[in-house]
């Protein structure tokens, strides 16, 4: 989930800062360059959302596929088609 922090780190990468909560009011700026404006980091937090949701399957998919131990078991006893039907039921639960 974008933050506060997330959309700092990505706006300004160099900079130092420390954030209470997740709040544009709550940032403490600890560095030379100017702050982001308020504007600046919502919508980059908004992006960073966009981000995130549109890679979400991604991290879903990892969790439940089978582990690879399994995956190799289910080839040699089940066969091509039923390792195929194991990844296929896991894409089709978390489709792109």
């Amino acid at each position: 989930m974008a933050s506060i922090a997330s959309a700092l780190s990505s706006l300004a990468p160099t900079a130092s800062f420390a954030v209470h909560g997740n709040e544009y009011e709550n940032i403490i700026w600890q560095s030379n360059t100017p702050m982001p404006t308020k504007e600046a980091v919502l919508a980059e937090v908004a992006r960073l959302q966009v981000i995130d949701s549109a890679n979400a399957y991604k991290e879903q998919r990892a969790r439940a596929y089978p582990s690879f131990a399994d995956q190799f078991d289910l080839l040699y006893h089940g066969g091509l088609d039923a390792w195929k039907a194991a990844i296929d039921a896991v894409k089709q639960e978390y489709p792109k």
